[in-house]
């Protein structure tokens, strides 16, 4: 076990945990850990999902574990945290860039506002475009096609 658990050092460890369905965004970009408490010699991690029933859940709680594990830290909690609510306005601005990097279109606006056409396109940055399907590859996206070059790409929606 490492001797000395430093709240600072477990949030450093926690933004090396890339999310499985987006693997470019770490769990903090995401801003699905709520919290990290030191109880006595344990560490308890409060994660929220994106939606409930998020499947890649119980792969982060899984991820987060091997993290800490292999910096020397054994007693973990993991605890997952319904409300509040997890809305996008959580996520970091580097987290939503590197989104848009990827080929995602980032939300934009605040929990709440509903997607429409326009969203622009995160290949040719037109706004051109049409929403085609209130979900993409995931239940947190949605599927627009870009009017100017044709591209079909995620929009995530804004929670």
């Amino acid at each position: 076990m490492n001797s000395s658990i430093n709240k600072e050092t477990i949030w450093q460890i926690l933004e090396t945990v890339c999310d499985p369905e987006v693997p470019v965004l770490t769990i903090t970009d995401l801003g699905i850990v709520r919290d990290v408490e030191i109880i006595e010699d344990a560490i308890r991690i409060s994660i929220t999902p994106t939606y409930t029933g998020c499947p890649a859940m119980d792969m982060i709680a899984m991820n987060i574990r091997l993290a800490l594990i292999e910096n020397g830290y054994q007693n973990i909690i993991i605890k997952n945290v319904i409300s509040p609510a997890w809305t996008t306005d959580w996520m970091t601005e580097s987290g939503k860039q590197k989104l848009l990097e990827y080929g995602i279109a980032p939300p934009k606006g605040n929990a709440g506002d509903i997607a429409k056409d326009g969203v622009e396109c995160p290949q040719c940055k037109s706004k051109s475009t049409l929403l085609i399907s209130e979900f993409g590859s995931t239940a947190c996206k949605a599927l627009y096609k870009c009017e100017d070059c044709k591209e079909p790409f995620d929009y995530f929606k804004c929670y």
